[in-house]
Order: C-alpha cells, then sequence, then structure tokens
C-alpha cells in the first residue's frame, strides 16, 4: 500500500485511521516503556528481598547500600520509611506507616496503563465511526448515473479498513495491557511481602529498645 492509498482510504474515513495511527503510536511507546520499567524493578526488587531473607536484622547500614545500588526502587523506599520509625513510639504503628508508604508507590507503579486502557476500549469504536463515514461516502456514487455498481463494493471493502485497523489495535492493546497488569500485580504483592518481612526484622530492634526503657525499672525492683 502506498502513500496516497492510504491517504486516500483516510480520507474516506474522515481522518479516522490518521487517529488510529496516533493512537497505535502512543500505545507502543507505553507498551515499551512500561515492559522495561516494570521488569526492571521486579528483577532488582527480586534482588533486594533476597538480601533481607538473609539479614535477621534491619541496620542503617544495609538501607545506605540498597539505597545507593537502586535510588530509584519503590522497594528502597518502603524499607526508608521504615527505619523512619521511632522505636520509642508504638511498633503497632509502624504495619500502618508500611502501608502508607505502599500506597503512596502504586501510582507511580500503574502509570500511563489508564491510557492504554483507553486505546484499547476506543479503537474499535473509531474503526466502526470511520466505516461508517467510509460507507456514507460509497454510497453516494449512486447519485450519479454514471458510476458503475463496482465503485460501490470497492468503497465499501476501503471502508472496512476502519474497523480491521481498529480491532487490530484492540486487541494487540489488550494483550499487552493484561501482560503490564500482570506485572504490577507482581510488584504489589513483592511489596505487600516485604512488609512483613521487615515488621518480622524491625521487632527485634523495638523488644531491644523495650528491654533498655525497662532495665532501670527492674533494677529499682530489685533494689
Amino acid at each position: 500500500m502506498n502513500t496516497s492509498a492510504f491517504q486516500h482510504m483516510a480520507g474516506d474515513s474522515g481522518g479516522i485511521l490518521y487517529i488510529m495511527m496516533f493512537m497505535l503510536l502512543v500505545a507502543l511507546t507505553i507498551v515499551i516503556e512500561r515492559s522495561w520499567h516494570l521488569w526492571k524493578v521486579i528483577r532488582q526488587g527480586g534482588k533486594v528481598m533476597e538480601l533481607l531473607k538473609t539479614t535477621k536484622l534491619i541496620e542503617q547500614g544495609e538501607l545506605g547500600h540498597l539505597g545507593e545500588s537502586y535510588p530509584d526502587l519503590p522497594h528502597v523506599r518502603v524499607i526508608a520509611a521504615a527505619l523512619q520509625h521511632d522505636l520509642d513510639h508504638d511498633f503497632d504503628r509502624i504495619s500502618d506507616k508500611l502501608e502508607e508508604s505502599i500506597m503512596q508507590e502504586a501510582p507511580g507503579i500503574d502509570r500511563y496503563l489508564w491510557v492504554l486502557d483507553t486505546i484499547v476500549t476506543m479503537a474499535p469504536l473509531l474503526g466502526l465511526l470511520g466505516t461508517i463515514i467510509g460507507m456514507f461516502n460509497a454510497f453516494q456514487v449512486l447519485g450519479d448515473p454514471g458510476n458503475a455498481p463496482t465503485k460501490v463494493t470497492g468503497g465499501v471493502a476501503e471502508a472496512l479498513i476502519a474497523t480491521a485497523s481498529g480491532l487490530f489495535i484492540a486487541i494487540l492493546g489488550l494483550f499487552f495491557f493484561n501482560a503490564l497488569s500482570n506485572r504490577v500485580r507482581i510488584i504489589m504483592h513483592q511489596l505487600e511481602t516485604l512488609k512483613v518481612m521487615l515488621v518480622n526484622r524491625m521487632y527485634p530492634h523495638y523488644h531491644e529498645a523495650g528491654e533498655r526503657e525497662r532495665a532501670p525499672f527492674l533494677a529499682r525492683s530489685a533494689a
């Protein structure tokens, strides 16, 4: 298909094909960027969790090392929220603080997916609209007695290209939308698991702080 033929079909569809080309470009850009970003977050987040599995206590030095290695990783920011908790306060509050940190990270994790979801929904509808406009243009030739009926069938065939294009974009976008949504689910599961791991590894610190507070009282009681 040459450029002139495409311009002719785009004109018959009322310019809908131009809009659909732009939507396809936006969808592919989001797919490429989000696929790379989410894959990197999953891979690096898995490494952070593997390091924590072998750690019984969370120390400030470990956070500094992780922060230097993965500065933009949401897992590291959740760990930072845990280490900022004052051990003199009620330990039960740390779970709420970690949950708050995870909720703050969620919008950045599934960013732009709503655009892909919108494209998946709109593409078939725009394709149908382009086909309807093309059908109007095709049947208008019947008003001229000099036009052959084959022009009508040819115009109808060209009009159906808009619908086919819309379905192609929707199918392609739906596949990648589900794939990216699954990666988002994996990351959120990692963060929830990380929250539990941090609570389990922060408790000994809190227990030690509580023992230090109770030591003078126990000494006075013994005396």
